[in-house]
């Protein structure tokens, strides 16, 4: 929200105060406590008639400084708030010296001197990575008595914002007005349906503001140097979190918001939907899953969207008896084939569905300040809200989801969740404008937990649509809405990169677009993408996503990539496990890999799938890409071919390729099984090496599908040679090593054989 006209006046009917010195301290061992006034004080009667700020400085976790700005502290916050996961452990540490009062938490500081004007500076490493300055801390009033506390952290020369949650706007936020307000806007506007009070720049630190309502930030838009963030209220809090890398920033962000939990194997595999207003049944079903067996293109989950339940009736939880009239027969028929099931779900209960009058009886659906249950026409006539405030109705809810569970279905879609009234009245008294965002939490942690509890063993996923800050923890969640154009295509890779940046480890979209059909080119060049994504879904509106719908170039493109994710499972397993315990993302903006290289802070068209492979989706009819490599000698994962780093480079590939090479170094395992990503990933593992350099080693771990540790290989480039040696693993095993000809021919380590050494070419 913008507060100034320009950079000299007020707006209309605004009034600001801001810290313009420190009037007392109070230093404890591991905490500063600011009082702030807002004029100068010079003598004792400037101390009358003026507010004074109290700016509390605290340390939840090892370089991470938390400021708190409240104005009137008698204001009564009733929730919900965010729970984060301080570190019991830890203590911060203040000090002093003359005038200069400075609270530490390993890296990071935190400084300020009471002498002189208000200004907070954060230092690392010797420099100072940003202040809240002049306008830095304070509140706004605005002409219909609304107040608002806010704050300002400062902008370097060159300095990039990114996050926010998964946004579709340009990639950078720099320039940006960002609220973050849960909304259901498609893939095509400011909107977004994953906000995240939370953003990382390339100057080595991010922030995140505890507040799950409505944060709105101006990012270098009303005051160009600096980012300003604001919320309704009398209190804000900040947190700075030191990285100094963007991993490291997310490593500790996610520490305190939670980590994504590891999705089971069988989730990396394709997944192939009925699509949503299309006509389907059994035998609809049936053709697609045994069309994809005769045109051998592997399948993993079969998904069920809204109308496996009746019209007029959703949520009800029922198949529809009309189109689906045995379905733990269905079902079964299904899992005989191999097959996971997902089916689509939503929060809502409509007004004809059977389970509304219970609801409503039971006190279960969100009501209005005079008693009557909210109600509304948009989407479902007549639906209603289940109100996850209150423990009975979460207990409810997941009553119905652990009987679909019993017939068979192993994952819920759980779509929507967006769009939450604020004229409501929540069961708990929670603050409907903190519980607008903080919803779809709860919604998602329900459902989760029905599945964890249900499936056990690391088997519970989602495929959610909404999210807020710790909804990383319920993966995976997928881009929503888009149209089945090239552009959209795009957007949704800016915004699953910027989802990444926000601490979400696992995301996906829908391959091919889901409003409109999809060109033949289009859908070939997306199911490329798709299948060199966290997470891998056929699916749209009024159309279908079966490949044999496009033609029969689109079934090879489908049939080889499908494979080569799987033979990619030793890797990408791997990968998951680093998300999981680290918070990095599967899918990586480049900058995360190569923070050090200037051209890569900008790029959102391409990406790192894991630390070691870079992918460029191919965005146009005729195949031609602009995709920038960084330095050194890397290699094309499909041909073996070498490619020389250090520039961009424009090519143009047919539908059998896409610029997909390995990082100079890297040592890329493929598993010896393509037909399914549920398998001995370590058992016949092929080893690819990459341009090893002088005496560098690389360690590769090959997990197992249970997400324990299977084989360790150790790869050293020792002269003419490149020596793998190898711990745990089952063998055989194989070496393949780039050469400027492409791979060279394997070398088999039998079973038993813990080192191999391979002839460089």
């Amino acid at each position: 929200m913008k507060f100034t006209d320009g950079y000299w006046l007020m707006r209309d009917g605004v009034s600001a105060a801001f810290a313009r010195q420190v009037a007392d301290a109070a230093v404890l061992e591991d905490r500063l406590t600011l009082h702030a006034a807002v004029r100068p004080v010079e003598r004792r009667g400037h101390t009358l008639n003026s507010p004074l700020l109290t700016v509390e400085c605290s340390s939840p976790a090892e370089g991470v400084i938390a400021v708190r700005s409240t104005h009137h502290a008698g204001a009564t916050e009733r929730g919900p708030r965010f729970p984060l996961a301080a570190d019991p452990g830890h203590r911060a540490k203040t000090a002093g010296d003359g005038t200069v009062l400075e609270l530490s938490s390993g890296s990071l500081a935190v400084r300020v001197d009471t002498a002189a004007p208000w200004r907070l500076d954060f230092v690392a490493d010797g420099r100072v990575l940003t202040s809240a300055e002049r306008r830095g801390t304070g509140f706004v009033t605005t002409g219909d008595g609304r107040h608002h506390a806010l704050g300002q952290l400062s902008l370097g020369v060159g300095e990039l914002v990114y996050g926010l949650g998964e946004r579709f706007t340009p990639f950078t936020r720099n320039g940006q007005s960002v609220d973050v307000w849960q909304a259901d806007g498609g893939t095509a506007s400011e909107q977004a349906y994953k906000n995240v009070p939370f953003y990382l720049t390339n100057r080595g630190y991010g922030v995140f503001v505890n507040h799950p309502g409505q944060v709105s930030y101006e990012v270098g838009s009303e005051a160009v140097g600096q980012v300003q963030f604001s919320v309704e209220g009398q209190s804000i809090e900040y947190l700075v979190i030191h990285g100094p890398t963007p991993k490291e920033i997310l490593d500790r962000y996610t520490a305190l918001t939670g980590r994504p939990a590891l999705p089971p194997a069988w989730s990396f595999g394709l997944w192939l939907s009925t699509s949503f207003t299309t006509d389907y049944d059994e035998a609809t079903v049936s053709r697609f899953v045994q069309g994809m067996a005769e045109r051998r293109i592997p399948l993993s989950v079969f998904h069920f969207d809204c109308f496996w339940m009746r019209e007029y009736q959703w949520c009800d939880f029922t198949w529809d008896p009309a189109v689906f009239p045995d379905p733990e027969g269905m079902l079964s028929r299904l899992k005989e084939r191999g097959l996971r099931v997902s089916v689509w779900i939503n929060p809502y209960i409509a007004q004809k569905s059977p389970l509304f009058a219970e609801a409503m009886r039971q006190g279960f659906l969100l009501r209005k300040a005079d008693g009557d249950v909210w109600q509304w026409d948009m989407w479902q006539a007549g639906m209603a809200l289940v109100d996850f405030t209150n423990p009975a109705a979460r207990r409810w809810y997941a009553e119905k989801l652990r009987a679909l569970a019993a017939q068979g279905v192993d994952c819920f879609k759980t779509d929507f969740g967006e769009r939450v009234p604020i004229d409501v009245v929540w069961y708990d008294g929670s603050e409907p404008e903190r519980m607008h965002n903080y919803y779809t939490q709860l919604y998602n942690e329900t459902v989760f937990g029905v599945l964890a509890e249900e499936r056990g063993n690391g088997q519970a996923v989602l495929f959610a649509r909404s999210a807020t800050a710790g909804g990383q923890q319920f993966p995976v969640h997928w881009g929503g809405d888009c149209e089945s154009t090239f552009s959209a295509m795009a957007e949704s890779l800016r915004g699953g990169l910027s989802l990444g940046l926000s601490g979400f480890g696992f995301w996906s979209h829908d391959i091919g677009g889901f409003e409109g059909t999809p060109t033949p080119a289009l859908f070939k060049r997306w199911v490329q993408f798709g299948l060199l994504s966290s997470h891998s879904r056929l699916h749209g509106s009024n159309s279908y996503r079966v490949p044999w719908d496009y033609d029969e170039e689109a079934v090879a493109v489908t049939r080889d990539f499908t494979r080569l994710k799987h033979r990619l499972m030793p890797y990408l397993a791997e990968v998951a496990r680093e998300a999981a315990e680290r918070g990095t993302p599967v899918m990586r903006a480049t900058l995360l890999e190569f923070p050090d290289d200037p051209a890569c802070h900008t790029l959102d068209r391409q990406y790192m799938l894991g630390p070691d492979l870079l992918v460029a989706p191919v965005f146009s009819e005729d195949g031609t890409v602009d995709y920038y490599v960084p330095g050194g000698t890397w290699t094309h994962l499909l041909t073996g071919e070498p490619v020389r780093g250090g520039g961009w480079r424009r090519e143009r590939f047919g539908f059998d390729s896409l610029p997909l090479l390995a990082r100079p170094g890297s040592v890329i395992p493929f598993g010896d099984a393509d037909d399914a990503p549920e398998y001995a990933w370590a058992r016949g593992v092929t080893l690819r090496v990459h341009a090893p350099e002088e005496g560098a080693e690389t360690v590769t771990t090959v997990p197992s599908p249970d997400g324990g540790e299977a084989a360790v290989f150790r790869t050293r480039r020792e002269g003419n040679a490149v020596v793998v040696r190898a711990t745990g693993a089952p063998g055989p095993w194989h070496v393949v090593v780039a050469g400027p000809d492409g791979y060279g021919a394997p070398v088999t380590a039998p079973a038993g054989t813990t080192s191999v050494s391979v002839p460089l070419g």
